[in-house]
């Protein structure tokens, strides 16, 4: 064994005390969740393989941000970027609504808040982290080019020093801080659906009074009561497909009509991108009980539901989520996977 170098079983240990952080800043740099563990899988293998020539110059957490970085600007290299709906097409009404599927590597992931938010006893520092993987914020680091997102991550949201940015990309401060200021710009330029969510950690009463009348209103199938809690500019999406609809009538008209099925469906929570959400799962004919059918992301705002996204790939969402693939038709609720 090299001098310096950790036992196998110590060293498993430091690099996994680092998973979930890392995890999180993948997944801001790439917008995939399975691209993001994908990524720290890798990291932990580089820098497993390499450990023997890590001189200690840098912290090790230093030294795995920037093996992590050098695997996500390789994966960005092929120059794709995760989007939401409205960010590559119009609104459509619901009279010309068409459900038209677009392969997954198009769209913004969901993320479990266990995968990427490590703990903290530091509110201001969990508020911002849960901020900054919020579905909108999320798409808007994904219109900044790869080194530019780097730099913002990590001096916005991770709270580097510029010094200790331009160290782990090999340039200079100025250079980080000319990187930061075009990136501000840029997301300023931006007015993003959703970026107004206003979700406070824990819950606060009112704001946990509306998610109840929600999920109330959602199991019921009562359109009357779900038009009160949408906002009147409310928005509604479904990837894999690239619709999106605007406004409480053509959304609860899809409901009643494309959506329909849906009547009589169960919603569990889930804490997922920093904000409530739900996995919905609807009647299942064949079986009986309940199928999964959509991960259910929840934008609010001044006492309105603003963003009412439903991530429809069960296959991998549910599992991603530890969630059961059905449920009984007398379970109303399941408790979420450890």
């Amino acid at each position: 064994m090299a001098n310096g170098t950790a036992a196998p079983t110590d060293l498993d240990t430091r690099l996994e005390a680092h998973r979930t952080e890392l995890t999180g800043y993948c997944y801001r740099m790439l917008g995939s969740s399975f691209e993001a563990e994908d990524a720290v899988q890798d990291t932990m293998v580089r820098a497993w393989r390499s450990y023997d020539k890590f001189e200690g110059r840098s912290s090790l957490r230093s030294w795995l941000y920037r093996i992590a970085t050098n695997v996500c600007l390789d994966m960005l290299n092929a120059g794709n970027k995760r989007a939401r709906p409205m960010d590559l097409t119009e609104s459509t009404p619901l009279a010309r609504a068409a459900l038209s599927p677009r392969p997954d590597n198009t769209w913004l992931e969901p993320m479990p808040d266990a995968r990427v938010l490590p703990t903290t006893h530091d509110p201001a520092e969990a508020a911002v982290a849960k901020e900054s993987v919020r579905l909108a914020f999320m798409a808007a680091l994904q219109q900044l080019p790869a080194k530019q997102r780097a730099v913002l991550i990590l001096r916005e949201v991770l709270a580097w020093k510029a010094s200790e940015v331009a160290e782990l990309l090999g340039t200079s401060v100025a250079s980080v801080n000319s990187a930061l200021q075009r990136a501000r710009a840029t997301l300023a330029e931006r007015q993003e659906p959703g970026a107004e969510a206003a979700v406070s950690d824990p819950l606060d009463e009112d704001q946990q009074k509306l998610l109840d009348r929600y999920v109330a209103a959602f199991e019921g199938y009562d359109m009357t009561a779900l038009t009160a809690l949408l906002h009147e500019d409310a928005v509604m999406t479904m990837p894999p497909f690239d619709l999106w609809l605007t406004g409480t009538r053509d959304i609860t008209g899809f409901m009643t009509t494309l959506g329909a099925p849906c009547a009589g469906s169960r919603l569990v929570p889930v804490q997922v991108n920093g904000l409530p959400g739900f996995a919905q799962y609807k009647p299942d004919p064949d079986k009986g009980g309940f199928m999964p059918w959509a991960v259910q992301v929840l934008e609010i705002s001044e006492g309105r539901i603003t963003g009412f996204h439903c991530f429809l790939d069960t296959q991998r969402w549910f599992p991603l989520f530890d969630l059961p693939l059905h449920l009984e038709a007398e379970t109303d609720q399941v408790e979420q996977g450890a």
